[in-house]
Parts: structure tokens; sequence; C-alpha cells
């Protein structure tokens, strides 16, 4: 028979127990809910070919952040390369949309069904710059093939790409409107580098020679460059256009969809339209989704 007195004690050890218990299963539940968390969003990689002149002037670093926060289901991953190296990139399906600005390329390209809903995005110009010393008395010619004409009169020392980027392709109109075919292997004012554009900025500035910039190349890097100067601007045949293009039969013709979708759009403009705005008080590209190609 149960001893009488051990009732209470039973009942407060039976309590303590059951206390001990609902603590643990409240410190339990509450660490389960501090500790969950939101599953990644799984994304998948957007190929962008697109031109050296877009990546060294730094509007990728703004573009591409912008279109992941409101694309998060993608990632981007640029291929910087000349417009010619891009188109052929986009021939070979190795990337799944295109930025670039050789409109001429560009047309018979997409004519031969490599590539499909061509659209404007934004253009800049070209820039004719130089020696600040201005060897071929060229500075402010109001004609970028007279001025052409000039330097290949003076054997100035001129710096070209040579690369087949858009760059290297409006150099060579303006040569051949000044009925001029120089070649580096005969011309030894004639300098070939193969290199991008800012490298080749920095090549005409080291040998003191006129080059073809474009103007955004031109702005984030003149102060690496203190020896050239702006000699010829202005022309209309220094007008750059930049378009993009998709794929036919891309990886991820979704993820170029969204993106050329969004950078011709609003949000995607706005971002081209403000960048360098503050630092160098203007715009570097100025965007224009919806005009005539």
């Amino acid at each position: 028979m149960r001893n009488p007195a051990e009732a209470p004690t039973l009942r407060r050890v039976l309590g303590l127990v059951l206390t001990a218990a609902l603590a643990l299963t409240l410190t339990a539940c509450s660490g389960q809910a501090t500790t969950t968390t939101t599953a990644p969003v799984a994304t998948t990689d957007v190929i962008l070919a697109s031109t050296t002149s877009t990546q060294d002037s730094g509007l990728f670093d703004v573009l591409i952040p912008a279109f992941e926060k409101d694309n998060p289901t993608y990632k981007v991953k640029v291929v910087a390369v000349g417009s010619g190296a891009a188109l052929t990139l986009g021939q070979k399906k190795d990337a799944d949309v295109l930025l670039v600005h050789s409109p001429a390329a560009e047309v018979t390209f997409v004519a031969a069904g490599y590539g499909t809903d061509r659209k404007p995005v934004m253009y800049n110009d070209f820039l004719l710059v130089g020696p600040t010393g201005d060897s071929a008395k060229v500075k402010d010619t109001t004609s970028v093939v007279a001025a052409f004409v000039k330097i290949a009169k003076a054997k100035a020392t001129f710096v070209t790409r040579a690369d087949n980027s858009g760059t290297y392709t409006k150099e060579l109109s303006i040569w051949a409107s000044g009925t001029i075919s120089p070649t580096s292997t005969v011309d030894p004012w004639y300098l070939s580098t193969g290199a991008a554009m800012g490298v080749s900025l920095g090549i005409a500035n080291e040998k003191q020679g006129y080059i073809l910039v474009d103007r955004a190349t031109w702005l984030t890097n003149k102060d690496k460059n203190p020896g050239l100067a702006v000699m010829v601007e202005g022309d209309k045949k220094l007008f750059n256009p930049y378009h993009v293009i998709l794929i036919p039969g891309a990886r991820n013709l979704a993820g170029a969809k969204a993106f050329e979708d969004w950078i011709v759009g609003p949000a995607g403009q706005k971002v081209i339209g403000e960048f360098g705005v503050a630092k160098y008080g203007q715009q570097i590209f100025v965007p224009n989704a919806g005009a005539t190609s």
C-alpha cells in the first residue's frame, strides 16, 4: 500500500518533468523558426557576346547587376570581344544574345539567318584623338575623312586595332572614303595592334599616334593617356549605333529574350541613359530603343 505522504512528492516530480519537457519543445520550435531560410532561386546562365568598348567603359558593371536584380532567375556571363568576333560566336551558337556596333555586318548576319529580332539599344560616337602636338595638323578639322587624308600625307603615326571590330570596320570605311588603303606591312606609320580598344588607346598614347576611339572608352580612359587629346568630333560619319540581336536555337533563348526585352525597356534604357553622367557631365551612351534600325 502506497504511503500517502509520497503523493505530493510524486506530483511535484511529475510537474517538474512536464515543465522541462514543455520548455524543450518550445526551445526546439523556436530554434526551427529562426533557422528556416528561403531556398535560393535557381538560375540559368545567359551568354552575352558584346564589344570591348561596352566592357572597357564600365557599362556592364552597372547594367548586368541591374538586369539580374530584375530577373533573378538569370545570370549573365559577358564575353567581351570585337563585334566581328561576337558575330562569329553567335554564328556558332556559342552565345545566346549579342550587343554589337557594326551595322553593315549585323544586317548581313541577320539576313543569313544567324540572328533575329535585331533592335536598336543605344548610340554614341567615334572620336579621332591624337598627340597633343598634333603633328599632322588635323585638330578641329570638320571632316574626319579630310583629317585621315592629312595623317596619311604627313605619314604621322596612326594606331589601328586591325581586329575586325566595329571600330576597325568604321576606320576602314573612313580610309576608303578618302581613297586610301594603308597597310601595316607597307606603311611603317600605320601600326597594327590586334588588341582591344583600351589597350590600343594606351599604345597610341605611348607611340604618340592618332587613333579612332569610341567616346565611351575615351572618357573612361583619357586620364590614363595624358599625351592624347580629341582632334575631330561631330562628323556624322562618326555615328556609332549599338543593336541587340537574338540567336535562333541558342542554348538559353528564354534568357536571351528576357535580356533583350529588359535592355530595350524602361529599366534598361534608364540605366544606360544615366551611366557616367554624374562623373563625366555627359551621357556616355544615349538610349534609343524604338529608333529606326
